[in-house]
């Protein structure tokens, strides 16, 4: 949290405001006024607090704000809490207590560099640990990439827990006869592909962690509607090429990041690196093994699924997406968002908030 706590001494003498901290259960906040210049100066309005709970003898940190029902948001790769920045106030202010954790591995938690420590069921117990340091026996678990794929399996292995799923951008994936990684590598044969790429130890490293504000900025942009027709004219790369050569560099920030956006997410990667965030791609195949008691299981909670229409992810998951008919017999609702990427919460934020306060209405009162 420094350069949080940075933005705060940046602020003029006679707008600053104390910070107020306590220690309860095991968590320590600190309320952070975001009314300051730089990042603070692109975020929705509405106060929040920073805080940490000591869980499984890791130290999360997470966002709050908001009371009522809980509702846990979990992020993708590569971003940290902050990619629901316009979702915390629109959902407290709807009613609910809601929680933004920096997941294992980013941000403000870290975590080891081990891979086996980013296990399916070691991240799945993060989330009811800190439920339990919340207090709290139950809540909606919401998803965004990676943390979708979190949240289905969360809903398989402790369903008492999550009484409704939103997963974002990433549909269900049921459990197959085949290991993941190698089903990839059989479909795009010598092509690239970043998931395998991901695998080797140290190399991803290299390469993202050489010039992070590039990569960052690439990475997301690619994976936005805005690079949409761009993507379509690239050819397909060797399995030999880096990351970064089979991206589009933008000439500009995509319009629903700010520099002052970047360069958060920046300093948030600068402080750990990728390689906790990237062992969750490393524990792909391992998860498989570890959900072998879950091979056909369906996600029976109540759900809703949102994604962009120009999210190359879910084009090349369609499949999946496809099957949730069957595969997610709680589906209650799907929702396209035109004109939208990946990054479906930051590129639409006003269109998700509206579909997840109407879905928590119905299933979180």
């Amino acid at each position: 949290m420094e350069r949080l706590n940075r933005i705060v001494d940046d602020q003029p003498r006679d707008d600053r405001r104390n910070f107020l901290t306590q220690s309860l259960c095991g968590i320590a906040a600190t309320v952070l006024p975001f009314t300051s210049t730089s990042v603070a100066q692109t975020l929705p309005s509405g106060n929040w607090s920073s805080k940490t709970a000591d869980v499984r003898g890791l130290r999360i940190h997470y966002v709050e704000q908001g009371t009522g029902p809980l509702v846990i948001l979990c992020h993708g790769f590569p971003e940290s809490w902050f990619s629901w920045r316009h979702q915390l106030p629109a959902l407290a202010a709807a009613g609910f207590r809601v929680i933004a954790p920096d997941l294992r591995g980013y941000g403000a938690t870290g975590g080891s560099k081990l891979v086996a420590d980013y296990a399916i069921k070691e991240l799945v117990a993060d989330i009811t640990g800190l439920m339990d340091a919340l207090g709290e026996k139950t809540c909606v678990l919401v998803g965004h990439d990676f943390g979708a794929v979190l949240t289905w399996n969360a809903a398989l292995l402790a369903p008492e827990r999550f009484k409704a799923i939103v997963a974002l951008s990433v549909p269900y994936n049921q459990r197959r006869g085949s290991p993941p990684v190698a089903a990839i590598r059989r479909a795009v044969g010598g092509s690239f592909n970043y998931i395998v790429y991901f695998q080797e130890l140290g190399v991803a490293e290299a390469e993202l962690e050489g010039d992070i504000p590039r990569f960052l900025k690439a990475f997301y942009y690619n994976a936005s509607a805005e690079a949409a027709a761009e993507l379509q004219r690239l050819p397909p790369r060797s399995s030999r090429s880096r990351l970064l050569e089979t991206l589009v560099e933008p000439k500009v920030m995509p319009k629903w990041l700010s520099d002052a956006e970047l360069k958060y997410y920046v300093e948030q990667f600068t402080r750990n690196g990728f390689t906790g965030p990237l062992n969750w791609y490393r524990n792909l195949d391992n998860n498989w093994e570890i959900m072998k008691s879950f091979d056909g299981a369906t996600i029976t909670q109540p759900t809703l699924f949102i994604a962009g229409e120009q999210d190359p992810v879910l084009r090349s998951t369609r499949a999946n997406f496809d099957r949730m008919a069957t595969t997610v017999p709680g589906l209650k609702r799907t929702a396209i968002l035109p004109n939208c990427g990946h990054w479906v919460q930051q590129e639409c934020p006003d269109e998700v908030n509206r579909e997840l306060i109407a879905f928590l209405n119905q299933v979180a009162r």
